[in-house]
């Protein structure tokens, strides 16, 4: 029986138009082998690398067909995620978001210019310049606040009267209940009694726990604010709706010259304001903290407080670690 090279011993294997039996032989040439890629002999058809016009089309549908199946199968999980997902509030609120529920505050005048995490609020009473910084960043600040007329979806609130269901309160800053702390007045900082901004950061769907009674209030309550909530439940004890703001020096050396602190237009946010559920609109509101006559040319640590039965208090010495209050320092060159 013939071996497997003897069956066709004797045969002339074909030839190509180049000269060697099988284009795809290891055995090409460098010339051969960029022949054969712009053109097939065999079959008579051009080339483009390695590929035919026709394979490189069946190629093309067939890579166009997964890749719009993909798309489609992609469009419609973020169409079905999309209508799980609220645009106005987020679906992790209160205990279960990062933020938790327990507000903390804020101040301004923040300092600029300063290394980041400064709040040292430092000016020279005599320095003009200097003071129409700090009344520019206030200004800024205040700026949505003085709007005339105001956001259309703001109206009037009070204690007495409920909160209109599709609108939020107005909040006005330049009326006479704000005495020294007025823009008329410069904020107090040219008489060297700065007047400094306090809200509670804005927490989605926190409503304050309020102290609706004068026997709730805490022992460790400021005597000064216990008098002045005991004034007011004797007026309206509809005023109670309100957290409570107190502020005094960190450290006993500031205390004993810092000097009076007076609040305006009340120690306290107006609980007409809460919650926040993020309505356009929304104002926060505020409490200005006058201080009279902080000692010259010395810095004085400042910590305020917010005053509800669900506004845990935690101070700590970085700001970060801190629950329910604010630190600044407050500098007045002559």
């Amino acid at each position: 029986m013939p071996g497997k090279h003897e069956k066709h011993k004797g045969k002339q294997q074909p030839e190509y138009s180049w000269g060697f039996k099988k284009p795809d032989d290891y055995n090409l040439t460098l010339k051969q082998k960029i022949i054969y890629t712009i053109y097939d002999s065999r079959h008579g058809e051009a080339k483009f690398l390695g590929r035919t016009p026709k394979n490189w089309g069946k190629l093309g549908l067939w890579y166009l067909a997964f890749h719009t199946s993909w798309a489609i199968l992609f469009a419609i999980c973020m169409k079905g995620l999309m209508m799980t997902i609220d645009e106005k509030l987020p679906r992790y609120i209160l205990d279960d978001s990062l933020i938790g529920s327990n507000p903390g505050m804020g101040f301004r005048p923040m300092p600029e210019g300063f290394d980041e995490g400064s709040s040292v609020v430092w000016y020279q009473a005599r320095n003009q310049t200097n003071i129409d910084i700090w009344m520019n960043t206030i200004g800024n600040f205040l700026a949505p606040y003085m709007e005339k007329p105001g956001h259309k979806n703001r109206a009037e609130c009070d204690y007495k009267l409920p909160k209109p269901a599709d609108k939020v309160c107005d909040f006005d800053v330049q009326g006479p209940e704000w005495g020294e702390c007025s823009k008329k007045n410069n904020y107090g900082f040219p008489s060297s009694s700065p007047c400094i901004f306090l809200k509670l950061n804005r927490i989605i769907g926190w409503v304050p726990d309020y102290y609706r009674n004068v026997s709730e209030l805490p022992s460790h309550m400021p005597a000064f604010l216990k008098d002045e909530i005991k004034k007011i439940y004797d007026s309206d004890p509809k005023l109670m709706n309100t957290v409570w703001v107190s502020c005094a020096p960190e450290g006993p050396a500031d205390n004993e010259t810092l000097g009076p602190i007076n609040y305006f237009p009340r120690p306290g946010f107006p609980g007409f304001y809460y919650p926040y559920t993020n309505q356009p609109g929304y104002l926060s509101p505020l409490v200005a903290v006058q201080f009279k006559r902080p000692p010259a040319a010395r810095l004085v640590n400042i910590e305020c407080r917010a005053w509800a039965k669900n506004i845990i208090y935690q101070r700590q010495t970085g700001a970060r670690d801190r629950m329910g209050s604010v630190h600044f320092e407050i500098l007045v060159d002559p």
